[in-house]
């Protein structure tokens, strides 16, 4: 499989040593979990709404971040990117990758409301 990025968490001192290793490729985002039972969650680019950058004191001093994201996948509606190197630059070609995959898929952002939140959507729009 063809992957652009491909990183392990980080523990104590910035250091590689977890069983956490996330894949992106063109269309998903795979997280891996795990020694002896392994885990794999899937999330779909074009399912991501939102990608935020955290870099606490500990995180800046070795050189890490985590990126927390929001999606509208069902199993997985948040979850984290954690510890890992070169954060900001990971962040924004995450962003850029969605952005690119939501187009592609041609999916806006109207698609993952809910009943009750386009309700609250138009009583605010026909209120102004």
């Amino acid at each position: 499989m063809d992957y652009k990025w491909r990183a392990r968490k980080r523990t104590i001192f910035g250091l590689p040593w977890s069983f956490t290793v996330y894949k992106l490729t063109d269309e998903k985002l795979l997280i891996e979990t795990g020694l002896f039972n392994k885990k794999e969650e899937e999330v779909r680019l074009y399912r991501i709404m939102d990608v935020t950058l955290h870099r606490s004191l500990e995180e800046r001093i070795f050189g890490l971040g985590t990126i927390h994201c929001c999606s509208a996948d069902k199993s997985t509606p948040e979850f984290d990117i954690a510890r890992i190197r070169d954060s900001a630059h990971v962040k924004e070609m995450l962003s850029d990758m969605v952005e690119s995959q939501r187009e592609l898929k041609r999916v806006s952002s109207r698609e993952f409301m809910t009943g009750d939140d386009f309700d609250a959507f138009e009583t605010e729009e026909h209120s102004l």
